[in-house]
């Protein structure tokens, strides 16, 4: 589909494209090529034309485009609308690609009444997603995990996780990839410690593909195995949770969705509990502590004491660097 859209964008252009140049452009043979034109004029109704002093085709019928033709313009417009959320990706090897692809296919979109150079959808610069702070991805290791994945092929790379003094050589049969908040992780069986594990791409390097090859288990899911918890990623028990909470906060916990079995309970003196299961227990604790004092936990016991832990240490922080008690 993307290489048809781009055939036709240069066939509207006037620039009498040949079989020869188009073939070269997609890295394709010329027959395909012909097959690409035979399925545009035959199939989509393109009123399509060769001219032989221009050597080239050209649509007899001035302002043709496709989309009409066989895409309805809502689904058009909703491709070139997601374009925006590439941007969490672009940091990426997949984004360039995808980009591109998505611009072949809703070029029509743009207005052809302007130059080249000043084209562009009204929505590019009227519906956009906001940066988040993100760690690049190096191309050979996305390509050597995207090829595991996609062969079931044990991978092997050198980490160095987050309380690692050094390097040390993991062999792993890479399960999925995960995005969260920037950062990708692998998730698959370590053969070393024998159970899954998470691993940052950021933190791997001399990835490579061994020969094994390995089944993929029923119960890979990263969702299915942490209870599809909202939180992020990160690997732990489940648990059980019950937190409570200031009235000022409630629109902001009502209007999400924080795990699939959570329940809100009104207490009746300005407060409300929350209670839900998950296994994300270091992002459950992240997420309570960045409500300040308008949040509490009351269960786990292991989520009261490291939360309470945690206001002790600032307060002390806090008292260290003004000599005062606050």
């Amino acid at each position: 589909m993307a290489r048809i859209y781009s055939i036709e964008r240069q066939i509207a252009s006037g620039s009498y494209p040949n079989v020869n140049d188009l073939a070269e452009k997609y890295g394709c043979g010329t027959a395909t090529i012909y097959r690409d034109i035979e399925y545009m004029r035959d199939r989509l109704n393109a009123p399509i034309e060769y001219d032989a002093k221009e050597r080239g085709w050209y649509f007899s019928e001035k302002g043709f485009r496709l989309p009409a033709r066989y895409a309805a313009s809502n689904d058009m417009l909703a491709l070139g609308m997601a374009k925006s959320l590439l941007e969490l990706y672009k940091n990426t090897p997949l984004y360039e690609s995808a980009k591109h692809l998505i611009e072949d296919i809703t070029a029509p979109l743009s207005n052809d009444d302007i130059p080249e150079t000043e084209k562009s959808a009204w929505y590019e610069k009227r519906i956009i997603v906001p940066s988040v702070a993100s760690a690049p991805v190096k191309p050979e290791i996305w390509e050597v995990i995207t090829t595991g994945l996609r062969d079931n092929r044990v991978i092997t790379f050198d980490y160095k996780g987050h309380w690692d003094a050094e390097y040390n050589t993991r062999l792993v049969r890479p399960y999925q990839l995960l995005f969260d908040t920037g950062i990708w992780y692998l998730y698959g069986y370590s053969e070393e410690r024998e159970a899954t594990r998470l691993f940052s791409l950021q933190r791997m390097k001399n990835a490579s593909l061994t020969n094994e090859t390995f089944k993929l288990p029923q119960d890979f899911d990263y969702n299915a195995k942490n209870n599809n918890s909202h939180f992020g990623i990160f690997e732990g028990k489940k648990q059980n949770y019950r937190i409570q909470f200031s009235n000022d906060v409630l629109p902001a916990i009502e209007e999400r969705q924080w795990a699939e079995d959570q329940k809100i309970e009104d207490t009746g003196d300005e407060c409300f509990i929350l209670s839900f299961s998950s296994t994300q227990f270091d992002k459950v604790l992240s997420w309570v502590l960045s409500f300040g004092c308008n949040a509490a936990p009351i269960e786990p016991a292991q989520l009261v004491a490291s939360w309470e832990r945690h206001i002790t240490e600032l307060y002390a922080v806090i008292t260290d660097k003004t000599g005062e008690t606050k």
